[in-house]
């Protein structure tokens, strides 16, 4: 299915433009322009003639260009007579972002809309949507302000979302710690447009490398099994469910009018089709930080390189516990790293540089486990609290990453200044975790996904 009209609209008219800053309206129009949409914008209001140095329209039918896109925030009360509008219009894509429909009982007016659009040909996603997100189109129809959710640079995660909430601070986490998105689409009550259709949309996407999803509940499961299946054998998708025990399905009920099924069928139905489980959100967006970084592995014998013991053994003690294997490095570099290392350094798995291990001890340590075939994946421990390891250690790891020769993961813990340089990691492209436990999960997804 193309949705492009959704995600690269020429024109978008934003119906319930509002002078008021702290309107919704107001947001979604200032947020367009703060992004740097290079289509045009038609702001649409009847009490207003100009918002923001744009003409005000109003009505969708006053406008007498063509327009791709409608974001509708009008009151419920007033959004069937809006999705009538833009069928006169011959506006084909809306995304609705009023809320006060199925999800608090008013299923009448959702069946008025339903019956509209399918009447005058309409795509709509929600009713009761965040918005929409596109990092490469410039397209920004979230109703949250910049200022207060930071939004994250271009990447290749493209994340679909059920929920609002769950959305805005995944999103605003993501831009913090330097994910790179392509794109995030909430969908709300899933009138017309669902899952289903975007996943279909994204795995045909040339910049979504990784498709990740929060499901509160499937519109039709027949069809989600056959998109999901054909759509994960050209790259990965990662999934959360939302209402896995009883108590949150009731709440699934009333957040989106989801009915959330039995979580042992969601389970099952992921499994064959391929999605990759996640228990939470951090291990989501674990999964996904690999998965979107990695190149493919050529096997699942791991080699840590650790300038802390204690790390490197909790390290061991995590590959172990998720039945990945440690490699055994050539003779060849073992004698190699002995002789070119310090007599205190261990040269085993882990190979431990010991504390005062310098950043030039550690690039060698790294070039020569990336030229050994007997290692398949190299699991980096930096510890930045060690006197001797600069900031060049981020040149390092970088240079030796973009040989694409095998995945590089990186472990550091810390405060600040680690913080500051995971960032930088992150930012060029080498996925980092702050505890081994988390680096070891995802390289068990990067595994079982390519492997």
């Amino acid at each position: 299915m193309n949705l492009d009209k959704f995600f690269k609209p020429k024109s978008i008219a934003v119906i319930g433009a509002s002078r008021d800053q702290n309107k919704i309206g107001h947001v979604i129009l200032k947020n367009l322009i703060d992004a740097g949409f290079k289509g045009k914008i038609f702001p649409v209001n009847p009490k207003a003639d100009e918002i923001i140095n744009l003409k005000c329209y109003g009505s969708v039918l006053d406008v007498k260009e063509d327009i791709d896109l409608a974001i509708i925030s009008v009151p419920a009360e007033v959004a069937v007579q809006v999705v009538k509008e833009c069928g006169i219009k011959d506006i084909t894509a809306i995304a609705m972002i009023t809320a006060g429909f199925s999800e608090v009982g008013n299923e009448k007016a959702e069946k008025e809309i339903l019956d509209l659009i399918k009447q005058y040909d309409i795509r709509l996603i929600g009713p009761n949507m965040l918005g929409l997100l596109d990092l490469y189109s410039n397209l920004d129809t979230i109703f949250l302000p910049r200022l207060r959710l930071t939004r994250p640079h271009p990447g290749g995660i493209s994340f679909i979302c059920q929920s609002g909430a769950v959305g805005s601070a995944t999103l605003d986490l993501a831009a913090y710690q330097g994910y790179g998105f392509s794109k995030f689409i909430s969908y709300g009550n899933a009138l017309d447009l669902n899952e289903c259709d975007f996943l279909e949309y994204l795995g045909n996407d040339p910049k979504t490398k990784v498709i990740c999803m929060y499901i509160e509940g499937i519109k039709d499961g027949k069809r989600f099994m056959k998109v999901a299946k054909k759509v994960s054998q050209k790259k990965p998708i990662i999934a959360i469910k939302g209402g896995t025990t009883e108590e949150g399905k009731q709440a699934a009920l009333s957040h989106t009018a989801s009915l959330a099924g039995s979580f042992e069928i969601y389970k099952g139905a992921f499994k064959q089709t391929g999605i990759i489980y996640a228990q939470n959100l951090e291990e989501l967006f674990d999964f996904a930080r690999i998965l979107d970084k990695s190149i493919k592995p050529k096997g699942d014998k791991i080699q840590i390189i650790t300038n802390g013991g204690g790390y490197g053994i909790l390290c061991a003690d995590n590959i172990s516990e998720n039945n990945l294997k440690l490699a055994v490095m050539s003779t060849e570099t073992r004698k190699f790293l002995q002789k070119k290392t310090s007599p205190i350094s261990i040269i085993k798995n882990p190979i431990d540089l010991a504390g005062d291990a310098d950043t030039k001890r550690y690039e060698l340590a790294l070039e020569s486990c990336v030229k050994d075939n007997n290692i398949d994946i190299i699991l980096a421990v930096i510890l930045y609290q060690t006197p001797l390891i600069t900031s060049d250690i981020v040149s390092v790891v970088s240079e030796l990453n973009s040989l694409k020769k095998k995945p590089i993961i990186v472990v550091s813990t810390g405060g600040d200044f680690t913080e500051l340089h995971k960032k930088n990691l992150e930012y060029r492209g080498i996925p980092c975790y702050t505890f081994p436990s988390n680096a070891v999960k995802s390289i068990k997804a990067l595994c079982d996904y390519h492997l």
